[in-house]
């Protein structure tokens, strides 16, 4: 892994063990359940991709947390009110996305 720099935050090592160390509790009981289910597919199946996965998505989730606590639980907020209001609150309509795609692809 490279050096830290100063003031960067550094993902978690791929580990249930230094994963389960960042999250809150009730992210380490999500993180439990699903550590469960695919122990159980990985035994079955003979096969250790899952869990690769499942590492890769938890560290992820977890560097995100040690940046910017609690921006998970905010994430499937705003993903559930876009859900049931239909309707994105400071999403930039995808015309703006568009443009800004063909200036960066022209720059």
């Amino acid at each position: 892994m490279p050096a830290e720099l100063p003031g960067e935050v550094v993902p978690p090592a791929a580990t249930p063990q230094s994963i389960r160390a960042i999250l809150t509790p009730s992210l380490v009981a999500e993180f439990d359940r699903e550590w469960d289910l695919v122990l159980d597919e990985a035994k079955r199946d003979r096969d250790l991709e899952p869990i690769q996965s499942l590492l890769i998505k938890w560290r992820h989730l977890a560097h995100a947390e040690l940046k910017d606590p609690g921006s998970h639980y905010r994430m499937l907020a705003k993903a559930e009110e876009i859900v049931r209001t239909g309707q994105n609150p400071g999403g930039v309509p995808i015309d703006e996305v568009r443009a800004l795609i063909q200036r960066r692809l022209a720059g």
